[in-house]
């Protein structure tokens, strides 16, 4: 039985991840997902609410399971008797970056190989960072993200949103403050 990890942050998870998850559990065993627990950046979920979210977005693959780890992925490999490290590559950056790890990675565990992925085309722009752009402008991301997720992202965006606009008046004109910008009407 050949167990892969596939690992990242999956804040929040999106439909080119989903895509690497299904092509990787057609070709391994098992796949776990490994949601890194406290990555060097600003997160939109914590780490309980992006494994349930991507509990969420696999529910169909029968052979994927979820863990959230801390520390270099290569002992996350080693905790749960992975023999390889799935990763997606949508560019040319992507390669440069995940060959960099991956040779790291093979120098601390030669008995761990790397299998990329190259992302599918309709997913090769697509990232957790543009979709969030994207949901914080209020932007349409239904295509990028499952229904749940993106219920999800408008929710914790509607958080850290005023209930209602601001709303003042300069020059006897009527100004709504929307985020940051200024609309004057009248």
């Amino acid at each position: 039985m050949i167990r892969a990890l596939y690992p990242g942050t999956f804040d929040p998870m999106h439909n080119g991840h989903i895509d690497i998850a299904q092509r990787a559990a057609a070709i391994f065993d098992e796949v776990v997902i490994g949601v890194y627990d406290a990555p060097p950046k600003k997160l939109l979920f914590n780490t309980e609410e992006r494994v349930g979210l991507v509990r969420l977005a696999l529910s169909h693959l029968q052979n994927c399971s979820i863990v959230s780890f801390e520390g270099l992925t290569v002992e996350c490999a080693r905790s749960i008797d992975a023999q390889v490290i799935v990763r997606g590559l949508r560019n040319v950056a992507d390669f440069e970056f995940e060959s960099q790890i991956g040779l790291a990675n093979r120098q601390m565990a030669p008995d761990i190989e790397l299998c990329c992925l190259l992302s599918s085309t309709e997913y090769i722009y697509l990232s957790s960072t543009i979709v969030k752009e994207v949901a914080g402008l209020d932007g349409d991301i239904s295509a990028w993200v499952r229904p749940e997720i993106g219920v999800a992202i408008q929710q914790r965006f509607a958080e850290n949103r005023p209930d209602t606009p601001q709303a003042g008046s300069v020059n006897n004109k009527s100004v709504t403050k929307t985020r940051g910008k200024l609309t004057h009407h009248g």
